[in-house]
Formats: structure tokens, sequence, C-alpha cells
């Protein structure tokens, strides 16, 4: 296995950085670019989903580099999402994802949201009426199975789950989620999630690595926070690079989002750096708080949160 791979419980090793695909203006063509680009500096992890509308050009991409011999198949790690319309039926959903993306396969399929909408109501922002009352898990979590069994995909995981949504789908579930993907950074830094998930075998992918700037729910807050400018002065490295190897040094994954080169470059350079243990007791230091809040699942009426309290389990 090589250093900058790790082995999840379901038996295939995923690449600590991965690029992720989402951006709000969703240009097909930067994001082909964007995929072709990161293949060559040696990107093998790419991110989409669903509500993000760039499986399209993801698959355009590697499809391309694959048949131009520039990369095998089983040398890409694919992940996608269930978009919350689609959990009374994932097969149908990933078989529309594998459409999308022009593959027989992906390597993760992860449910996207604790959070279960009407059939109808695919958008990334829910109208009241768009919410079911409750998740039924148990159901999702059978469909996700069924994936696994046809071969739709190598693994299957969770996205945004709490420890006690983790807890609770481990009462269950025939096979563990392999992945929780979630937002952590050194001001968002999950330590408890982070506990619980290691205690069940179950890999950490860090979203929003950087703090997610450049989103319009994003922060500037991490790069430019003055601990981590003062880490990144004291090794010659960057704030992002500082911010990336914590996640790294923490046993997590990162996606980091940037479709520009220099930033391509500089996020990989990132494997490179190392962190000193005052480093690292310093970002404990630091104050927590969380960026993509999920205000958009919440309301008083028709959500089965009413607070974001309860999205979070009072992890928040």
């Amino acid at each position: 296995m090589r250093k900058d791979e790790v082995r999840l419980n379901c038996g295939i090793t995923i690449p600590v950085i991965g690029l992720g695909t989402y951006s709000s203006n969703n240009d097909r063509v930067a994001t082909e670019k964007a995929v072709h680009l990161a293949l060559k500096m040696g990107y093998r992890h790419f991110d989409t989903a669903k509500i993000y509308g760039s499986e399209g050009a993801v698959g355009n991409a590697l499809r391309k580099a694959i048949e131009d011999q520039i990369i095998p198949r089983e040398d890409v790690f694919l992940t996608s999402k269930l978009w919350s319309c689609d959990h009374h039926d994932p097969v149908s959903a990933l078989k529309h994802t594998l459409r999308n993306l022009g593959m027989e396969y992906i390597d993760m399929y992860l449910v996207h949201w604790p959070i279960k909408l009407k059939p109808w109501a695919c958008n990334a922002v829910p109208k009241e009426e768009d919410f079911e009352k409750q998740l039924d898990m148990e159901t999702t979590w059978e469909g996700m199975q069924k994936c696994l069994d046809r071969g739709l995909c190598r693994c299957i995981g969770v996205s945004n789950f709490s420890t006690k949504k983790i807890e609770h789908l481990l009462d269950f579930a025939s096979v563990p989620p392999a992945v929780n993907q979630v937002e952590m950074h050194p001001m968002w830094r999950q330590r408890k999630l982070r506990e619980i998930c290691g205690k069940h075998d179950i890999h950490v992918s860090g979203y929003s690595p950087l703090g997610g700037p450049g989103n319009a729910w994003g922060s500037t807050a991490v790069v430019k926070n003055p601990l981590i400018n003062s880490i990144a002065l004291k090794h010659k490295a960057t704030p992002a690079q500082v911010a990336l190897k914590w996640g790294l040094t923490r046993g997590a994954s990162v996606i980091v989002k940037s479709f520009n080169p220099d930033r391509l470059r500089e996020n990989k350079g990132s494997l490179d750096l190392k962190l000193d243990d005052e480093d690292l007791i310093e970002i404990e230091q630091l104050q927590e708080r969380k960026i993509m809040r999920g205000d958009f699942l919440v309301n008083n009426t028709t959500s089965p949160y009413k607070t974001l309290e309860e999205l979070w389990d009072y992890e928040i």
C-alpha cells in the first residue's frame, strides 16, 4: 500500500487526497479540464454527487483518460452520493449516476445527508413541502447494500452523519459504512466523531478541509487564521498546506476543491509537509466553528429536524 492511501473496512484503498467537483456555476468544460490536469498531477480520487451536476463532466474526463491509456480504471477512485430524494430507491439512483458517468461501477457510494425528501423533490435546497416526516434509514441502507450486492459500487458509506446517527446505523447494518464524509478542518476538528468512527473502523473523509473559501456558504476563517499562518511561515509552507496536513495527520483523507493549477499543485504538496507536536497541540486550542451547518434542512413544520441541534444531535 502506498503512503498516500489508506485501507478501508471493505478491503479496498482510498487515496488520502481527493478532488471535489462541486462548483456553483457548474462549468462542464472547466470541470473536465480540472480532472485532466489533476490526473496529470497524480490525483486519483474524484468526488462528485448527483446534486453537484458534475457527474457527466467527471465521467467524460475520466473515460477519455482511460481510453487514451493515461490511466487504467482500477487506479481511479470515484465517489458519488445518493441525494435525499432518492432514498426510496438507491439502486435506481445509482444506475442513473452510472449512466451520467458512463461507468460500469463506482468505488464509493455515500448517503449524502441523513434526510429523506419526496421522490419528485430533487432540489439542492428543499421547499417546506418536500420533506418526508421520517428518515427510515433501515430501508435506505437496505437499498445501499443492494447496490453493493449488484456490483454497482465497491463500497458504501455515509456523509454528514453525527456519532449518534453512526451508532444507530450500526445497530442494524449488515454491512457497516466504510466512510463518513464530513466537514473537518483545524477549526472544526470532529474529535468525538473521529473517536467513534475509529472504534468501528469507519474512515473519516474531510470535506471543506480549508473551510470552503470560494463557496457561497464557505469561509476564509481557516486559511486566514493567524496561528495557521504562523505555522505555515515556520515550515515555509502555505496556510492551505498546513490545514490539509493537519487533517492527514489525524488519519482522515481530505477532499479539496480547486480547479486552479497552482492550487491543485499546492494542495498535493501538503503530503510532503511535516508538522511537529507543538503545531498540533496549538491547533487543538483553536476555537471551533462549524461552517456548513445545514440550515436548509431545518424547519419548524415539515422537517424531522426542527433545529440545527437536532440535525447534528447536539454535536454543534
